[in-house]
């Protein structure tokens, strides 16, 4: 580790207490020259440190930066320093998490980016990703054939409900396939990329990426969003709320991607389809119908109004509110 990387994880184990200059010197062995550049290149950033005359430097509660110093002491015996990559800027977590599972990085590599510019989502859409979220994506190399691929996705949606449930103690749901509502907002949108072996029909490995609203202003979101995104708090909430919910997520995708069975029960549980009227809106039909059931394979069952029932393999469907249709 750096000298700034020591000076972070330090002013983290202490978040909220002021640290002198000279003691931080003293312990790394280094002058109090070099503690000041390496805080101040922590401010530069984006780490929000208050620091002056015989106050020495202090962490403030409202720094929420992503770094490896913030989530590692989270993860041990999850993944090590090697598997975790964080970026303040990426076109796509999903892209670069998809560079490094080609170039031979080992399963459970985690890409996390403070800001996308060009986030992706199913079917081509892009992924909104504002000041505030959380992007995400691991690389698994599970022992799947390609037709269980969508179990990963199951299973992200399930470990996201479980970080929230723990970090920010509220309860969201599932939107089969791919979306975590809350507050009858969707808040999370889940992207899983495979590469598969054509001729063995099994995963080489695949790419899970997770985009979730942690906070966000309403007033800031483009018109057409306003009214079906949301986010897991309001406003900012103070502390490290976001490095613990990205250590949360990791420790949940790498457990429950290990028990399907268990998974889709659970995924079942969450998920608020199931008795519902939707709408079906792409595949191979569309119309009204009842949403009846998860299968095993994680495909929804629908019964439309001549009785006929279909399980949806993929597509999209909207559910029927009092007020209409919504997402």
């Amino acid at each position: 580790m750096s000298l700034k990387d020591d000076v972070l994880a330090a002013l983290l184990q202490n978040r909220g207490k002021n640290l002198s200059g000279q003691r931080l010197a003293e312990s790394f062995g280094v002058s109090r020259a070099a503690v000041c550049k390496a805080v101040a290149s922590l401010k530069e950033d984006g780490h929000k440190i208050a620091s002056g005359p015989n106050r020495g430097y202090l962490l403030l509660p409202e720094s929420d930066v992503l770094t490896p110093a913030a989530l590692l002491p989270h993860l041990q015996g999850c993944i090590g320093p090697g598997q975790l990559t964080v970026l303040p800027v990426c076109s796509s977590t999903n892209l670069c998490a998809k560079e490094l599972a080609m170039a031979g990085a080992p399963d459970k590599s985690v890409v996390l980016a403070e800001r996308q510019t060009a986030g992706r989502g199913r079917r081509g859409h892009t992924f909104y990703s504002p000041p505030g979220g959380l992007y995400l994506s691991m690389v698994l190399r599970p022992r799947l054939s390609a037709r269980q691929c969508t179990f990963l996705t199951l299973a992200a949606a399930v470990a996201v409900c479980r970080a929230a449930e723990e970090v920010c103690g509220v309860q969201p749901r599932i939107k089969w396939v791919n979306d975590v509502f809350f507050n009858g907002k969707k808040i999370c949108g889940i992207l899983t990329e495979a590469c598969a072996d054509l001729e063995g029909g099994s995963l080489e490995y695949a790419v899970v990426g997770i985009g979730i609203n942690v906070w966000l202003r309403r007033e800031e979101l483009p018109e057409e969003l306003r009214g079906v995104v949301g986010a897991l708090y309001e406003d900012f909430p103070g502390g490290d709320v976001r490095c613990r919910l990205a250590a949360a997520l990791i420790r949940q995708l790498c457990l429950l991607t290990q028990a399907p069975a268990e998974t889709l029960e659970e995924y079942r549980a969450r998920n608020f389809l199931p008795g519902r009227d939707v709408m079906v809106l792409n595949g191979a039909r569309t119309g009204p119908a009842k949403a009846l059931s998860i299968t095993d394979e994680g495909h929804l069952l629908v019964e439309f109004p001549d009785h006929t029932t279909l399980a949806l393999t993929a597509g999209e469907v909207s559910v029927k509110e009092q007020n209409g249709w919504t997402c």
